[in-house]
């Protein structure tokens, strides 16, 4: 009973703290104006990582932008690790005029494993001297004209890693490219922006960002491979006492996948990461947010809480005690009846969090106002497709698996 009486106290403790973050987070980002940088000499050279499996349906988008940017293209190199690819992907970047490393590897599976071995060729022909920082994006993305130069600003004003605004190229496609869109132009605007207002820590994604030589030298490269690698660098940049910026004006545009079945793919391998880190970093982000009172790593304690584990602890071990005569029926039955009343409250909660979000970023997003008002009733069932995806994630073995992009 003490137990059961323990974790109903956890779960509503943590997820009330939680959700009035994200409110105070809203509010914030809602009355304060956006941290910008101001203007910055265009000399440092950047080295762009991509990490391809069989994308030479959208590769070509992404290098034509990176050709079109306002920064000098001199100071802009392009590497790509075309891993395990078994299309004509190396051939259409090389004939772009691009650094190309193939990699076959059928063991170590993943895009953390290929930067790895990315990083591994250009330190041991000493190219990584060369560059002052690494841009990673994935293949199917697209940037702004003026990405790499508002970034810049923000490296020049002291910031050893940074990520982006990631909106995304499909949104309108449909209730699913919606919802993720959604979800992450959410992450950006009222999470990162917010963040950067506090002087707090942003969390990198896992495109879009950039870190400083410096960074790259102490990682010895690049050595995350959990299936979350970019939650994993996150998480070790903070407690190292890096502070993650954001630049709200560099705009990355991120294809999302258009079936359910691909995108609950994606989610349960993004949950089961959330697992890998906060077993592997959990306890040390804790005691780092208790020693040394940084705020950074309070909210990232908060954001890898594994609330579906205690919750499905929680329903099992009433359902055990209450089989076993140790608590009531009834007792049970209303712990459940709350629980069913939160879930009612968190859906009107997504719909009015996916129409705030839609009214402020208006014009970053591409749909019509009839498609954005069903992406507004979709978001909640999108959202929610997350409690089971994160109950299989408990218990499945996830693993790197391509997504088709068009382009």
């Amino acid at each position: 009973m003490v137990l059961l009486t323990v974790l109903d106290t956890l779960l509503l403790v943590v997820g009330g703290v939680g959700m009035l973050y994200q409110v105070v987070c809203i509010v914030a980002s809602l009355f304060a104006k956006q941290v910008t940088f101001p203007e910055a000499p265009m000399t440092n050279r950047y080295a762009v990582l991509i990490s391809a499996r069989n994308e030479e349906n959208v590769i070509g988008n992404l290098i034509d932008s990176l050709r079109q940017q306002t920064y000098p293209s001199e100071l802009i190199d392009i590497w790509l690790v075309a891993d395990n690819c078994t299309d004509n992907t190396a051939q259409v970047v090389r004939s772009m005029g691009c650094h190309v490393v193939e990699r076959f590897n059928k063991e170590e599976i993943g895009k953390g494993y290929a930067l790895t071995y990315l990083f591994n060729y250009l330190n041991e022909r000493g190219y990584t001297e060369t560059y002052d920082a690494y841009f990673v994006f994935d293949a199917d993305n697209k940037l702004d004209k003026h990405y790499v130069e508002e970034m810049n600003k923000a490296f020049h004003s002291g910031f050893r890693i940074l990520t982006s605004y990631r909106n995304s190229v499909n949104l309108s496609d449909n209730w699913v490219s919606s919802g993720s869109a959604l979800w992450f132009i959410r992450e950006s605007r009222f999470l990162n922006n917010s963040r950067m207002l506090f002087g707090s820590s942003c969390h990198v994604g896992g495109t879009g960002f950039m870190f400083s030589k410096d960074v790259m030298k102490r990682n010895k490269g690049w050595k995350f491979h959990l299936l979350t690698e970019d939650l994993e660098f996150t998480m070790d940049s903070v407690l190292h006492g890096d502070r993650v910026g954001y630049c709200g004006s560099a705009v990355l545009y991120d294809e999302q996948p258009v079936t359910f079945s691909q995108s609950w793919r994606q989610r349960l391998r993004w949950s089961k990461g959330f697992l890998q880190v906060f077993r592997y970093y959990g306890p040390a982000l804790i005691r780092h947010a208790i020693r040394e009172r940084d705020f950074s790593a309070v909210d990232f304690t908060l954001l890898l809480c594994p609330f579906t584990v205690l919750g499905v602890a929680r329903l099992l071990l009433g359902f055990i005690f209450a089989l076993c005569g140790f608590v009531s029926w009834t007792s049970q039955l209303s712990s459940f009846s709350g629980w069913a009343f939160g879930i009612v409250v968190s859906v009107l909660s997504m719909m009015g969090l996916a129409a705030l979000t839609i009214v402020v970023e208006r014009d970053q997003i591409g749909a019509t106002n009839k498609e954005l008002f069903a992406y507004v009733l979709s978001f909640p069932i999108y959202m929610l497709s997350y409690v089971p995806i994160s109950f299989q994630a408990i218990f499945s073995k996830a693993q790197w698996k391509p997504i088709e992009h068009k382009g």
